[in-house]
């Protein structure tokens, strides 16, 4: 069974959330103070009308303390709707800003709680494919269905069938009313102007990780509190005034930002991200032999299944495994990936193995990868990780 250790290293400015599994770091989330977060909701004021292709239009959004978004004009709901330079208009973060992409933006507002997701004029209810009880899910589902008031909408999370009813029931009514307090905020203030800010994610990070978790490491008091206050003694929490330090945190993140990565059993993986894939290509070094080459790609399968999620790696992987590319070969490493990948917070979808004899996975985009928050474009070879040679 799988020990779980959260550690949580929060000051004033920036947060880090680490876990580890069985003491092994798998996945790693850095939040900046001025960061214009997935799920928070801005009156934003349109700066820029655009040409896309296709005849369409888009729209950068003024959020405000010079951040700045992109909403598509296709968005559902949006086409009919006539916008110009100038115009205020309430809009949601879907995919924070990544290299030089700004945030995408959506208008159709989210509010995601701990048991459930708030939809407004969704006008359904619905249930995450995760939740393995179907007959409590279908109870459940029926009892949201009886609670909705006017034109709304819910999904519920994998959570919800862990309580009694009676806490989805009080969420119900807490983000409504948050919403409700975004729609009066959007009437009184001037845009550019944040409506909602996410609460902090450690704690969804927290209740998805809640009923594996063997201990929580923080350096803030009042998180032990809250956290005392949530889950009683479920779990060891331990304070440490520097915990990423004491975890060696920071070395694994300095290790994760390079592009090689050697094998245990021989070989090594490169991992190439660019702005349309992420590119890892699997090395048997001097061990070519045809048992030796199954072997090692097996072991690739399970650390590129670790560095996809420590490097929150997304969009479009592309895998070039060694030797053979028959798929009788590559099946047994795509069961490998979906195993391990299954483990993943965020959704992926292993597509199989390409006519080219490449393995391709798609993993949604939320968050900007390890790479994109720790490094920036060198100017001098422009991101190319070449410098023209001396005369």
């Amino acid at each position: 069974m799988t020990t779980n250790t959260i550690i949580y290293d929060k000051n004033s400015s920036a947060a880090g959330i680490a876990l580890l599994e069985d003491g092994v770091l798998a996945e790693l989330e850095l939040i900046c103070g001025n960061q214009a977060l997935s799920g928070n909701v801005y009156l934003g004021k349109i700066s820029k009308k655009v040409a896309l292709a296709g005849d369409k239009e888009g729209f950068f959004v003024n959020l405000g303390d010079g951040r700045e978004g992109f909403l598509n004009a296709e968005e559902n709901g949006l086409q009919e709707t006539k916008l110009t330079e100038g115009q205020s208009i309430v809009v949601q973060v879907s995919q924070e800003k990544r290299a030089e992409k700004h945030a995408k933006l959506v208008r159709a507002v989210q509010l995601v709680g701990t048991y459930l997701v708030y939809c407004p004029y969704r006008l359904r209810v619905e249930a995450s494919a995760k939740i393995e009880d179907k007959q409590k899910m279908a109870e459940y589902m029926e009892k949201v269905r009886e609670q909705t008031t006017g034109q709304e909408g819910w999904i519920l999370r994998t959570a919800s069938v862990d309580v009694d009813f009676s806490k989805v029931a009080a969420e119900m009514v807490e983000l409504r009313n948050t919403f409700e307090h975004i729609r009066m905020k959007a009437r009184s203030e001037q845009a550019p102007a944040l409506l909602y800010a996410k609460p902090d994610s450690f704690f969804e990070y927290l209740a998805h990780h809640a009923a594996r978790l063997n201990k929580l490491v923080t350096n803030s008091r009042n998180v032990e509190a809250e956290v005392r206050n949530l889950y009683g003694d479920a779990f060891e929490i331990e304070i440490n005034a520097d915990p990423f330090e004491a975890y060696g945190i920071e070395e694994e993140i300095s290790r994760a930002l390079e592009k090689e990565v050697g094998l245990k059993g021989g070989g090594r993986i490169s991992i190439e991200e660019t702005r349309a894939c992420t590119a890892i290509d699997v090395d048997s070094g001097r061990d070519a032999g045809g048992g030796s080459l199954n072997r090692i790609n097996e072991e690739a399968a399970y650390e590129i299944a670790h560095q996809i999620r420590l490097r929150n790696l997304s969009g479009k992987i592309v895998i070039d495994f060694a030797g053979h590319s028959d798929y009788r070969y590559i099946k047994p490493l795509l069961e490998i990936l979906e195993q391990e990948l299954a483990k993943d917070s965020i959704k992926s979808h292993v597509a199989g193995l390409s006519r080219a004899g490449l393995v391709e996975i798609i993993r949604v985009r939320r968050r900007p990868p390890l790479a994109d928050l720790m490094t920036e474009e060198c100017p001098t070879c422009r991101g190319t990780g070449r410098v023209e040679k001396g005369a």
